[in-house]
């Protein structure tokens, strides 16, 4: 059971289990309201049981990705999270990669799979998320800014995958109707928005977490911005980028109230907005590690909070 529960704890199971709810959200409440009854009898069709399969492949290739950074980072984490650490204390490093290769197999060739049905936009990207979530763990997360900007782009590949997948058109002379390009168009916002805004919010979480683990880069010559650039050139760049999120949701919320709107605008106000404004003015104030992980935490309720939106779009 202990060997269990640290295998739960590697793979960093929370994470997972957003994962699947961000993209079981964006398809059944944007996806398939967004398209006519007939699309999902075509022959290239995302499916709800294909939809399965690659919210399935996700979460493999992400467990494996987990796997693969701790593995890496054994030094480091014994000087930020000792009490945490997994790789080494509990599960051996041979078991680790063992783990972490037979997962990506496994999400790879699901993604084949279901790019077999759909769109093999889907599985040249999954491979190359493979990739880079190796390369990150080896060698991007110690570079300045490089490593949060493939965490962040990965964030909104989550959301992005889904309408790749659903657009067929890239790869097939297939007539379809009106309704299906209509339909197509809606998701392309959707996505495109949910996608920018898990970048944005993931790029800054990435760099306040950054700050909170400075005293294990440091000791092992990782070049994270708050090391390289120091911790207030750092917090000018967060606020930056908080103070553009913001202000892009406000202008956004303004937009939704022209077209009758209200609850969404008065969920984003209350549950996205104005937690996005406490965490500003809170960041400005933090100097302890405690802080910036409490400051991080906040950040993913946002996260959640921000993806659980789409239950309003239905």
């Amino acid at each position: 059971m202990k060997l269990l529960l640290a295998f739960f704890r590697l793979i960093r199971w929370p994470n997972l289990i957003f994962i699947a709810l961000t993209q079981f959200l964006f398809y059944y409440c944007i996806i398939i309201p967004s398209l006519p009854v007939d699309y999902f009898l075509q022959q290239k069709a995302l499916t709800p049981s294909l939809f399965y399969f690659l919210v399935i492949a996700s979460i493999l290739i992400a467990a494996a990705g987990y796997i693969i950074n701790d593995y890496f980072d054994i030094n480091i984490d014994q000087v930020n999270k000792p009490a945490k650490m997994v790789v080494q204390k509990i599960i051996s490093r041979h078991w680790a990669i063992l783990f972490h290769l037979l997962i990506t197999l496994a999400g790879i060739t699901l993604s084949g799979y279901v790019a077999f049905k759909t769109s093999w936009v889907v599985f040249f990207a999954n491979i190359l998320c493979a990739f880079l979530l190796w390369s990150y763990s080896t060698r991007f997360k110690k570079k300045l800014l490089s490593g949060n900007i493939i965490i962040a782009g990965l964030t909104a590949w989550t959301v992005l995958v889904l309408y790749f997948a659903i657009n067929t058109l890239l790869f097939t002379s297939t007539v379809v109707s009106a309704g299906f390009i209509t339909g197509l168009s809606r998701i392309y916002k959707f996505a495109a928005l949910y996608a920018s805004f898990a970048f944005i919010i993931s790029l800054i979480r990435e760099v306040v977490k950054d700050i909170e683990d400075m005293s294990g880069d440091a000791k092992y010559q990782c070049k994270t911005m708050p090391i390289v650039w120091g911790v207030p050139a750092t917090k000018v760049f967060v606020g930056v980028w908080l103070t553009v999120l913001i202000g892009s949701l406000i202008i956004l919320q303004l937009y939704v109230l022209q077209i009758g709107w209200w609850g969404s605008a008065l969920y984003s106000l209350v549950l996205v907005i104005s937690p996005l404004v406490w965490i500003l003015k809170r960041f400005y104030h933090a100097h302890s590690t405690a802080e910036y992980h409490t400051i991080s935490t906040f950040i993913k309720v946002v996260m959640f909070t921000g993806i659980c939106s789409i239950l309003l779009m239905k």
